[in-house]
């Protein structure tokens, strides 16, 4: 079993962003979400991966995974435009040979992880497992039918009126006879091979296609929203409250880590949050669900359920809230103070 991570795309939601990153690499309680994809991976037992990476942000995927070691597997990187996922399968037929591969989308976190979902697929001697989740608007997703033996009949891509409110999640494992289905496939209209279709074709051919229904939370982190919920989520259910950095003249309450080299004066923080390396929090408050990036500083300021990148700095503000700020960002008091929500790409400056 190999493991194929998409980690391409323009990312054009979360722009301006991700002009200078790949929006996998937008860190949620301080780390990437790819970190998270690859740790599940990993978790699996898999020691093969392909990442999918895109002209214009694969440096910046390269630099972080670099060869895989931090997490136990040998990765090979593969070139691709961004044509759709089942290209994406056609670009990395030469590393999956005639391997099965569990294929993730390096932007989407669930809860459940992927070892239980292999071995079915194992068990079963399936073609292709895909997993489901119910949700309340499937007009935005790829939704399947199933019958009563949960075997996939039809997959729709982004249906008017969906029959069904079950949408695929990106997560996918695949014989070999998947790449029959992408040769067969024609581009949709938005000019894409759409991985839907491949595996719609792989029914159509008679081959064992099955689901799963997720019973647990995904989250697809595609706007500025849906990285703040997966921070919260991340915030909430892995991080161990640990105080290791300077604490002066400050109140600590609920789950808070403060990394070593941290500072924190004259302050309030709630937690869950984090506050990383060398970054400063002075005379401020620092509210529920707030991810601090490496260097940054919180100056006389207030703000909850917010992520600040490395080197950005909050000053003077009296409440900031909802907001993501790229690295080495600025948001300052030049008026009344209010509340305030930003999405700010890397090198801004905003006086509020």
């Amino acid at each position: 079993m190999k493991a194929l991570i998409l980690s391409g795309g323009k990312g054009t939601r979360l722009r301006p962003l991700t002009f200078t990153l790949a929006k996998q690499l937008i860190p949620v309680a301080n780390r990437p979400i790819l970190g998270y994809v690859l740790d599940q991976v990993a978790s699996a037992g898999i020691k093969e991966a392909g990442v999918i990476i895109a002209p214009e942000t694969g440096q910046y995927v390269k630099d972080y995974v670099r060869d895989g070691s931090e997490w136990g597997m040998a990765v090979e990187y593969i070139l691709q435009e961004p044509l759709g996922l089942a290209h994406a399968v056609k670009q990395a037929r030469p590393f999956l040979g005639r391997s099965n591969f569990i294929m993730c989308l390096g932007d989407n976190l669930q809860g459940k992880g992927v070892t239980d979902l292999i071995k079915r697929f194992e068990k079963e001697k399936l073609d292709c497992l895909i997993l489901l989740k119910e949700v309340p608007d499937p007009q935005r997703f790829g939704i399947a039918v199933l019958d009563a033996k949960g075997e996939v009949i039809k997959l729709i891509e982004k249906p008017k009126e969906p029959p069904t409110n079950l949408a695929v999640v990106g997560t996918y494992v695949f014989s070999p006879k998947v790449h029959l289905a992408v040769d067969r496939i024609k581009p949709s209209w938005r000019n894409e091979l759409e991985i839907t279709d491949a595996i719609q074709e792989m029914v159509n051919m008679g081959f064992k296609v099955k689901a799963e229904v997720l019973d647990s939370w995904w989250l697809d982190t595609g706007k500025k929203d849906d990285i703040l919920t997966a921070n919260q989520i991340i915030l909430d259910q892995y991080l161990k409250g640990e105080v290791l950095g300077t604490i002066e003249e400050s109140e600590i309450k609920g789950s808070v880590r403060v990394v070593p080299g941290a500072r924190v004066t004259k302050s309030k923080i709630q937690g869950p949050c984090i506050i990383g390396k060398g970054a400063v929090v002075e005379n401020s408050f620092v509210g529920p669900y707030t991810s601090i990036g490496e260097g940054s500083q919180v100056i006389n300021s207030g703000i909850e359920n917010c992520i600040l990148l490395e080197f950005s700095m909050v000053k003077d503000v009296a409440h900031l809230e909802d907001s993501l700020l790229g690295k080495h960002s600025l948001i300052s008091k030049n008026g009344k103070g209010r509340s305030v929500r930003a999405h700010i790409g890397d090198y801004s400056e905003v006086e509020v």
